[in-house]
Formats: structure tokens, sequence, C-alpha cells
């Protein structure tokens, strides 16, 4: 005999917690990229390398994904309708991939090699306050004095960690701290310009179409300055490859894209601050990186701020939102 149906507000529950669940599996799995890029390094392989293994993995996925969802959205079309992709949407969603998943990524990966998964990932965690801040310059969006609070609360914390750094590995935490700030403005760039296109033609078509500019302009920048031979990396890198490609890309975009659908984007965002969390674990576990009370205090005054910042802001009208649906930079 067939169990009877969920009630819908037992159905809505059930929705709602795995939601939760799934937005804090992408947020864990977010988390990993700046670990796994450490540990390629240690296996002797550069910012760059990993960059293009990590398209080699994640692109044909994304791009298998995203063909099978525009068919199937072509096939719901009715008669009369708009079209699912047009050229200009279409090709500024290239040239926003190329932004988003190229530079972005490769200021990002570059900056670890001279500065902490921790402090990078706190530093990028602060992208939200250049969103704003572009929003105010091109949008005329009113700057509110929590906002203000909310950013120096976040960049005392940044600074606590970047002095503490400074002098102990000098000029290369600077040259870091000012690569990942770059990977920040240009990923606030990237969700301003992406979340009018996403809204468009749905977060899975955006995201093939963005990582499928993005992995020739990787694959170019590797040919250009590494032999074809340094993509042949040992076993254990080989792992590594795979992983960032697969648990630190593919795995968590799909699990926060899901889990807006389900718990909407607001709560979602919310749970992905855990992510800098998770990362500052990993780094102190498996990287053994110093967590001195300098970190905590620091890590504890950015997770503030950000939170302060996600609580007061309010929308306002034709004013750019971020999104957090294809967070895989």
């Amino acid at each position: 005999m067939a169990s009877p149906a969920p009630s819908p507000a037992a159905a809505a529950r059930n929705a709602q917690l795995l939601g939760l669940a799934l937005a804090l599996l992408g947020a864990a799995f977010f988390a990993t990229k700046g670990i796994v890029i450490k540990l390629a390094m240690l296996e002797q392989v550069d910012a760059v390398t990993t960059l293009t293994w990590r398209m080699i993995v994640a692109v044909p996925i994304f791009v298998t994904v995203g063909l099978l969802g525009y068919r199937r959205r072509l096939a719901q079309r009715s008669v009369g309708a708009p079209p699912v992709l047009d050229r200009r949407s279409a090709l500024s969603a290239l040239g926003v991939g190329v932004l988003g998943y190229y530079v972005a990524s490769y200021l990002d990966f570059s900056a670890l090699t001279y500065i902490t998964a921790q402090l990078d990932r706190l530093i990028l965690l602060t992208y939200p306050f250049f969103v704003v801040a572009f929003g105010a310059i091109f949008f005329k969006r009113r700057i509110t004095p929590a906002m203000i609070v909310s950013l120096l609360v976040s960049y005392g914390g940044i600074a606590l960690i970047f002095w503490r750094d400074f002098a102990v590995e000098g000029d290369n935490v600077l040259l870091g701290s000012a690569l990942v700030f770059g990977s920040a403005i240009a990923y606030a760039g990237y969700q301003i310009l992406a979340k009018p296109l996403i809204d468009r033609m749905g977060a899975q078509l955006f995201t093939s179409i963005a990582m499928s500019a993005a992995g020739p302009a990787v694959v170019a920048h590797f040919l250009a300055t590494h032999p074809l031979s340094a993509l042949a990396v040992n076993g254990h890198a080989l792992l590594l490859m795979l992983t960032i490609g697969t648990v630190s890309t593919v795995l968590p975009a799909y699990c926060i894209s899901t889990a807006i659908g389900l718990i909407g984007s607001e709560r979602t965002a919310i749970v992905g601050n855990i992510s800098p969390v998770v990362t500052v674990g990993l780094a102190i576990g498996v990287l053994g990186e110093a967590f001195t009370p300098w970190h905590a205090a620091g890590t504890v005054l950015v997770l503030a701020g950000v939170w302060l910042f996600s609580r007061k802001q309010k929308p306002a009208a034709g004013a750019p939102q971020t999104t957090i649906a294809a967070q895989t930079t």
C-alpha cells in the first residue's frame, strides 16, 4: 500500500530543510578551493596550470548541462513567446564570463601564491561592498551609514590579519592582497553585469555560456606562458586537479543554484557566510597555517561586517543587486 503524500506544510518544510542543507554543502564545497590550490602548489603545480585544469574538468560538465537545459526550454517554449536565447544576450554572457571566470579567477588563484588561504578568502568575501560602490557610482544608489559601518568593521578585521601577516611575510602579503582585492573588484563587476543576464536566461544556461568563453581564454593564457607538457602532472596532483574542477567548482555551483530556488537568494547568501569559517578550519587543519588571536579577531570582525551588511542592506528600485547563483570564481 502506497504511503500517503505529505501535506503541503510538510512538503514546504522538507523543501526548506533541503534548501538549507544544499546551501551549507555549496558553501562548504566552495570553501575548499583555496585549500586545493595551496596543496597543488606544494606539488609544484602553479596557479595558471591549476586554473587550466579546472576549466578542462568543469567546462564540459557545465556545457553539457547547459545544452540539455536549453533544449528543454526550447521544447517547452510556446508559440509566439520570445526566444530562449538571442545573439546580444549570448555575446554579453560570453564577455561577462571572461571577466568573472577568467580575470577574477586568475587574480584570485595568483594571490594564493603569496598569502594564506584564510586572508584570501576573507578579502574575497567583501566583494559585495564593491558592488555597492559601483551601484553608487553608476546607478546613483544611496550609501547608508549602516553600509559604511559594516564596511569599516570588515576592513578593520582584514587590516588586523594583514598587518600580522605583513610583519611575518613582508612584501608578499602586500602583493597577494592587492591581487585578491583586484579579484574582488572584478567579481563585483561580474555580479552586476551577470544579474540581468541570469534573470533573462536562467543561471544554468548563463553559467554554461560564461564558462564556454572563459575556458578558451584560460587555455590561451596557459599556452602563451607554459609548454603544453606542463599539463602532465603526477598522480596526486591529478587528483587535486579533478577535485578543484568538481568538488570546488561544479558541485557548489549546482548546490547553491538549487538552494536559491528552494529558500531564496537572501537565506542562501546568509548560510553562505559559513564558507570562510570552513576555509579557516581547513587552512589550519590541512595546511597548518597559523591562527593567532589576531587571526581570530580579524575573522570575527570580517564576518560581523558582512552580516551587518547583508542584514541592513535594502534593495533600491533600479539598483543592481548581487546574486550568488554562479559563485564559483
